[in-house]
């Protein structure tokens, strides 16, 4: 295959005769599937990382190597049990961790083919969408704006387009192609239409890597919430070494053997640091994206469903998340003697219905009903400029029997200009225009242009998006639950004044333009609007619009040049920065909006605080669907909102939106819970341990019971992210202070109670062998019967109780755990009576803890620490 970059160098007639393809025609359904045959799909050969690899990175880092060095220092002392034990830590933690990740590879696979996007194809003479890895060389492919460019293609025939590929590049401006130019597979369609032959595919494409819709978690940005745990098992590890590093000089100070210390030194390091953290952060977050997937939402990225649980500003799009995204035609405006047949004739003609555009299809869905005889398949399309952002129109020159004319249809005020209207007729259309915005419809105005002549209006053609059935109850819902919602729109904003009304939205409306500029723009706008009108008073009989207009300007220009407003704007832009942080807060919807007004609103509402998530569907929706802390894409989103978008709605409306929002804090519970039962763990295993040793000089377990305890502890607190737990009414964030707080408390009175048994059982007379096995079982029971305590804020036999499987999973290993106390495996046997007066004392003390718990949090909201 050649080079990519090859293809720019020859005419488009020359490559469509190497790739023996018509550029009317396409290629035939057989000749593609040979073709596929020959060069393969569509797609980028990724590199896996090979099983044995795999397998062996999780015996690679810190963790894994203390407990590698232990089981080392275990085989040099003979101490074969102790190794054997080490041994099977070690493979549980490598088989979790490996079996995490196989399920996180599936679950990609599963994305990736999901979210496979689609192409339009010209295949045997008619356009079909095929998905793009199908496509082969010598396809013709349509490409438009918000597509992302599904193979290496030469651009044929069309305009142009503006094309990003900073994804290949790293050029931050979208560039511009016309008729011969090549864009690369991957890059995404900013603007324009056009037609491109396929000269490469796969892995013969310029682009050499997969641009991957869902970001591997290797590579992802790490969330608010994952750094705070993160934080915390640094902090474990750091009070672990200090407090062992103690141990080590005490014991060696006393002449005990080198070799002993380091082995119970590192098994205790092991046992005290968070080894199950990334596996319960993993299954967590898992078993959170698939509770999402069941509801039609696909997460691209993990993280996203931790941000979303403090979420408390909700910027929706309107068309198509608030309202039913299936436009109707209410009742046409025709204008000048024009009929209802006339106007739809010339609308279906600026139109393509293989476009699929939601703006047109109710045109032709109009005339399906209305005018089923209207031949409008007659007339050719010689060109066709697609709607743009910046054009806002379409425009499409037509040719039948020898009657030639440019159609027209896009925004009013912009065919308003073209159609250079007197000035009485331009305020009566404007007020038509108007009554029809305040009803809540999206007006089109449809035009012709014959030769050099303006634009001829033909009338309106008002197109009503009603909002779903569920808007209200949702949004209702979502404010709640502590979510403030706030409508962002391209629409007018009486369009959107009326949704807003209709979905319980009324507190204040603004345009957007009022945000884009302070100072100097706003001051010379002003300037100008009283220039114009002042000299149209002096003057009311003999002024134009246009003379009011250029001294206006001029008037400005002056403004310009003698108070150089520059300098004076700047002061006024920081001068308003705080009021403007205070309007968006204040404001719920937004309407008239651009891409940077979107990115805009986004960034300052996280300037005051805010964490934000923000839905959108188009390619404009992008920058601020990435700015956003979590971005939704809607279904029927372009493929480039998908690729922006953290989480991919597959259902319409936004239920689903505020179903994750409540899993997202669901997730959050089960975190806080594992997080302060770890640190209060830590706390009471390592300080007891410490100051048995230091204080003491008796070592309250073995280094064998510490490996059992840490197996036992940890392989079932991987079902915390099974729990049952409560939905908060309010965005949640940590408070590290109440972790710190709560942690410090529960792990002071564990290590209380363990001091408490150790002086019963010295008083009792027992020897050191049992009274290490009463504390290792002590130990084991206590552990788990603090995760119930951690696990609700509530007393801790109220609802919402714990889920079968934690309660089946912590329940079994501290029967295993009696088991081998009692009956004396591997450790001295106490029997089973001892073993029951340890499960009542352990009880006792879980209720207790119960009570500190409660009284911790009375003490934080004393002090303005806990809300």
């Amino acid at each position: 295959m050649r080079n990519t970059d090859d293809y720019r160098q020859q005419p488009v007639e020359q490559t469509l005769n190497e790739l023996q393809v018509s550029l009317e025609q396409g290629l035939s359904s057989e000749e593609a599937r040979a073709r596929l045959e020959r060069y393969g799909p569509n797609e980028i050969e990724e590199k896996e990382e090979p099983l044995w690899h795999r397998i062996l990175r999780r015996f690679w880092g810190p963790i894994p190597w203390m407990i590698e060095t232990a089981a080392f220092l275990s085989a040099l002392v003979g101490k074969w049990e102790d190794f054997s034990i080490i041994l099977v830590m070690l493979l549980v933690n490598a088989f979790l961790d490996f079996f995490q990740e196989h399920r996180a590879l599936n679950a990609l696979a599963a994305l990736k083919e999901r979210l496979a996007h689609e192409a339009l194809v010209l295949r045997d003479g008619r356009f079909r969408h095929v998905p793009a890895r199908e496509l082969v060389p010598g396809d013709i492919v349509k490409l438009k704006i918000g597509d992302i460019v599904p193979a290496d293609v030469q651009l044929a025939s069309g305009d142009y387009l503006s094309i990003d590929q900073s994804a290949l590049t790293g050029e931050s401006l979208p560039v511009t192609r016309k008729p011969g130019d090549v864009a690369y597979g991957n890059t995404i369609v900013k603007q324009g239409e056009m037609l491109g032959v396929v000269v490469n595919t796969g892995n013969n494409t310029r682009f050499q890597s997969v641009v991957a819709l869902v970001a591997e978690a290797g590579r992802q940005e790490v969330s608010h919430f994952q750094k705070m745990v993160i934080k915390i098992g640094n902090f474990l590890i750091l009070l672990t070494l200090a407090l062992v590093g103690l141990i080590v000089l005490v014991a060696l100070g006393r002449g005990e053997d080198f070799f002993e210390i380091a082995r119970f030194s590192l098994v205790l390091t092991v046992a005290a640091i968070p080894v199950a953290l990334p596996a319960v952060l993993s299954v967590t977050m898992a078993v959170g994206a698939m509770n999402l997937a069941r509801r039609q939402a696909i997460v691209s990225k993990l993280t996203a469903i931790e941000e979303l649980a403090g979420v408390d500003v909700f910027c929706s799009d309107k068309t198509g998340t608030l309202t039913r995204n299936e436009m109707q035609v209410a009742e046409p405006k025709t204008l000048n003697g024009h009929d209802e047949r006339e106007l739809f004739l010339v609308a279906a003609l600026a139109s393509r219905p293989e476009n699929r555009d939601p703006i047109e299809q109710p045109i032709f869905r109009y005339i399906d009903e209305h005018f089923p005889d209207l031949d409008w398949q007659a007339w050719r399309q010689l060109s066709f400029v697609p709607f743009d952002p910046n054009r806002k129109r379409t425009e499409a020159e037509v040719e039948r029997d020898g009657e030639r004319f440019v159609a027209v249809k896009g925004a009013p005020q912009v065919l308003l200009e073209l159609a250079r209207l007197p000035k009485n007729e331009c305020v009566a259309i404007g007020h038509t225009i108007d009554l029809l915005a305040s009803k809540g419809y999206r007006t089109l105005a449809v035009g012709r242009r014959k030769g050099d002549a303006p634009l001829e209006l033909l009338g309106l053609i008002p197109l009503y998006d009603p909002p779903r059935e569920d808007s209200a109850e949702v949004i209702e819902e979502m404010e709640r639950y502590g979510v403030k919602v706030k409508m962002v729109t391209g629409d007018n904003i009486a369009i959107a004044r009326e949704i807003g009304r209709i979905l319980g939205l009324e507190g204040r409306a603004m345009r957007a333009a009022e945000l884009r500029s302070g100072g100097s723009s706003e001051l010379l706008m002003l300037t100008e609007v009283l220039a114009a009108a002042i000299f149209r008073k002096l003057r009311p009989d003999q002024v134009s619009e246009e003379e009011a207009e250029r001294f206006a300007r001029a008037v400005v220009e002056e403004v310009e040049k003698a108070f150089e407003t520059r300098r004076l704007g700047k002061g006024l832009i920081e001068a308003h920065e705080s009021e403007i942080i205070e309007m968006v807060e204040q404001v719920d919807i937004f309407a008239e909006v651009v891409p940077e007004d979107k990115y805009r609103i986004v960034d300052v509402l996280q300037k005051a605080d805010h964490i934000v998530a923000m839905t959108g569907d188009g390619v404009n929706d992008a920058p601020a669907l990435k700015k956003a802390d979590c971005g939704f894409a809607v279904s029927n989103a372009t493929d480039a909102a998908r690729a922006a978008a953290d989480i991919i709605l597959t259902a319409p409306g936004l239920s689903v939106i505020n179903h994750a929002m409540q899993q997202a804090r669901i997730t959050f519970e089960r975190m806080k819970s594992y997080a302060t039962y770890r640190i209060a763990e830590t706390i009471r295993v390592i300080l007891f341990m410490s100051l048995s040793i230091v204080v003491f000089n008796f070592y309250p377990i073995t280094a064998l019971m510490i490996i059992l305890l840490a197996l036992l502890n940890d392989i079932p607190i991987l079902t915390i992210a099974y729990d049952n737990t409560k939905v908060d009414t309010r965005p949640v964030r940590w408070n590290i202070t109440e972790q710190i707080a709560m942690s410090s408390a529960l792990g002071i009175a564990g290590v209380t109670s363990s001091f408490l048994l150790f002086f019963i059982l010295m008083k009792m007379g027992y020897s050191h062998e049992l009274i290490q096995s009463f504390l290792f079982l002590k130990l084991i029971v206590a552990g788990h019967s603090t995760l119930y305590v951690t696990r609700t804020e509530r007393w801790l036999w109220q609802r919402p109780w714990p889920a079968p499987i934690l309660f089946a999973a912590t329940f079994g290993t501290e029967v295993i755990g009696t088991i081998i106390a009692a009956e004396g495996f591997l450790i001295p046997g106490i029997g089973w009576e001892a073993a029951l007066w340890i499960w009542a004392y352990c009880l006792a003390w879980m209720f207790f803890n119960d009570a500190v718990k409660k009284g911790t949090q009375a003490l934080l909201r004393r002090e303005g620490a806990l809300v």
